[in-house]
């Protein structure tokens, strides 16, 4: 007999069923396009150019998931937020989730530079606009900020003390969308530094919960499949003393019923182990190409300021911090 034997069964944890990824992808397209029409009655090219730009970012990520072996893999578009792309795996890889990551914006600076080029060669305005949006947009993405793509970017990067390094990231993160929000009189921004406020605290629930699972010598980098039935009941136990909410609910009802509701809870806490094998090189080849995609409209700026628009001029003071 086991020290696992001394331990009640662990509950079988509910397979979600899959979802129709395609139609509801459909539906936020279509939700997303008509709040901004609603919102932007005269400006449909505008419009439609955020949407392309979205769509051609978010199929980066998706197709290297996709082409990784994540599974459950889906895209959302959020009205007057933007779109994200969700997948999971049993095990991650360093390398492949900063490939996911930077999937998204590098490709579309390099668009964005290269409309830029045919819009200055063939005089097309709205070339030049769209190249202008994709430019605009994937740089916005690459500041490394949670949860843009730059802070996801660095999150990957440091692996030691993660889950440490994304809630101190993502105060700074909140602080400053509000500050900048403050500062430049955007309440949308504010307000998204707000939002982010209570992931900051849910993060810092999270912080404080494994420093208590590591003082126990608890395993939690695993799936819950390998859990023993042992480390379910350490890990329950602590979970249930530090949510008041679930504590209040497992008293309120029955035992069974609660099982499932504090599996998943269990599931959660656990973090999907990730296989470190992105090289010092390989890692400044990253840093490298995030530092030029991050120069690239101010160079732009300096190459080309005497032959822009005047139209445009405000593109560029936006993208160069002006």
């Amino acid at each position: 007999m086991t020290n696992d034997d001394f331990y009640p069964e662990k509950p079988v944890l509910e397979e979600r069923k899959p979802r129709n990824n395609v139609a509801l992808t459909i539906f936020s397209i279509v939700l997303f396009v008509s709040t901004f029409l609603f919102l932007f009655t005269d400006e449909i090219f505008f419009v439609f150019s955020v949407l392309i730009v979205l769509i051609v970012h978010e199929m980066g990520h998706f197709l290297l998931m996709k082409r990784f072996g994540y599974k459950d893999v889906y895209m959302l578009f959020i009205p007057l937020m933007g779109a994200f792309v969700q997948g999971k795996k049993d095990v991650y890889k360093q390398k492949e989730s900063i490939w996911v990551v930077i999937a998204g914006p590098v490709p579309g600076i390099i668009i964005g530079l290269f409309l830029l080029y045919f819009s200055s060669r063939y005089q097309q305005s709205w070339i030049l606009e769209l190249g202008l949006m994709f430019l605009l947009l994937n740089w916005i993405n690459l500041i490394p900020l949670d949860p843009l793509d730059g802070g996801q970017l660095f999150s990957q990067l440091i692996q030691r003390n993660q889950a440490f390094f994304s809630f101190v990231f993502s105060f700074i993160s909140s602080l400053l969308l509000i500050g900048t929000g403050w500062y430049i009189e955007s309440w949308g921004l504010i307000v998204f530094g707000l939002v982010m406020g209570f992931r900051v605290r849910n993060l810092q629930k999270q912080f404080e919960l494994q420093k208590e699972m590591d003082a126990h010598g608890i395993n939690y980098t695993q799936s819950y499949s390998q859990l023993t039935n042992r480390e379910y009941a350490q890990i329950k136990d602590l979970v249930i003393s530090t949510s008041k909410a679930l504590r209040t609910f497992v008293e309120a009802v029955d035992p069974e019923e609660s099982k499932p509701v504090v599996a998943e809870q269990v599931n959660g806490v656990l973090i999907t182990p990730v296989l470190t094998d992105a090289k010092v090189a390989f890692k400044l080849l990253i840093l490298v190409t995030w530092v030029l995609c991050i120069i690239s409209p101010f160079i732009l700026v300096y190459l080309y300021s005497d032959s822009i628009p005047k139209d445009y001029e405000w593109y560029f003071k936006v993208i160069s911090g002006q």
